[in-house]
């Protein structure tokens, strides 16, 4: 008697004739190679919550002005009074009082708006304090010449000199003295100070002059105040409008060379004047 076999049918079963049923074979598995399984990794929630969030938004400058900024616990009063006024005087240095903005202003010292309300109180009062600062600066150091000490004209050569490094060395200064008489010293004429700071450099300037008429080496009939004003026209206005004097005259005046020659040139004016 044959062996009873296996016979395959259509429906890739197996016919079990004994029996009379067809046996489903168990299903393969395919094989992928290890490298193609990173290709075909689920992605993680984490990454497709990723792709459906939208880029951040750049914030805006009112938003960035008025934000409280990441600093220290404690905050330093003078040392945050002295950032503000720095921002300030590069602000209205650099587009006026008209142009200036008290958010670029707390933008650059670098801390919020509402900051710079509470220690100044509105943008006209932030011009004035950076107004009577410029002029407390050069006061200052003014007076660290020592004028009653010192030789007459050697006294007052030091005063020129220093006055037109001065301006060379602090073009804020003659940037928001220009901007002020655009305006007509309507915020200068609110300072209370401003009196007392020029009449210690003019009294300084008389006894020098006195003395130097006293010895012969000065004219008898000088005027401080005009002396004064000499000396910073001579210098002001040369350096405010160096650019266009050196356009029409074709002669570049903005030159270390040419800025030495033009100081030298103020003592001789100032002096030649003073001489009797």
């Amino acid at each position: 008697m044959r062996p009873i076999r296996a016979v395959k049918t259509q429906s890739f079963g197996f016919l079990d004739k004994s029996a009379g049923t067809v046996t489903q074979p168990k299903a393969r598995k395919p094989k992928i190679e290890p490298a193609k399984l990173k290709a075909i990794a689920p992605v993680s929630k984490a990454r497709v919550k990723g792709l459906a969030r939208p880029a951040p938004r750049e914030p805006s400058t009112r938003e960035l002005a008025t934000r409280e900024p990441a600093a220290p616990a404690t905050r330093d009063p003078r040392r945050t009074r002295a950032a503000i006024l720095a921002a300030a005087v590069d602000e209205f240095m650099e587009k006026g009082f008209g142009g200036a903005r008290v958010n670029t202003i707390a933008m650059r010292a670098k801390i919020n708006k509402r900051m710079l309300y509470h220690y100044f109180g509105d943008k006209e009062a932030l011009y004035f304090a950076v107004l009577e600062g410029v002029y407390v600066d050069i006061r200052t150091a003014e007076a660290k010449l020592h004028l009653l000490d010192r030789e007459p004209t050697e006294g007052m050569r030091e005063l020129i000199t220093f006055t037109w490094n001065y301006f060379l060395d602090h073009p804020e200064f003659l940037s928001l003295l220009a901007t002020e008489n655009l305006h007509r010293a309507k915020y200068l004429k609110r300072s209370t100070r401003i009196l007392d700071l020029h009449s210690s450099l003019i009294g300084g300037m008389a006894d020098v002059l006195r003395r130097g008429a006293a010895s012969g080496v000065f004219r008898k009939d000088t005027d401080p105040v005009r002396i004064y004003i000499s000396i910073a026209a001579l210098g002001f206005f040369y350096l405010s409008n160096r650019w266009t004097l050196s356009t029409i005259f074709r002669r570049e005046l903005a030159t270390d060379s040419e800025l030495e020659i033009w100081g030298r040139h103020i003592v001789e004016v100032v002096l030649s004047y003073l001489r009797p």
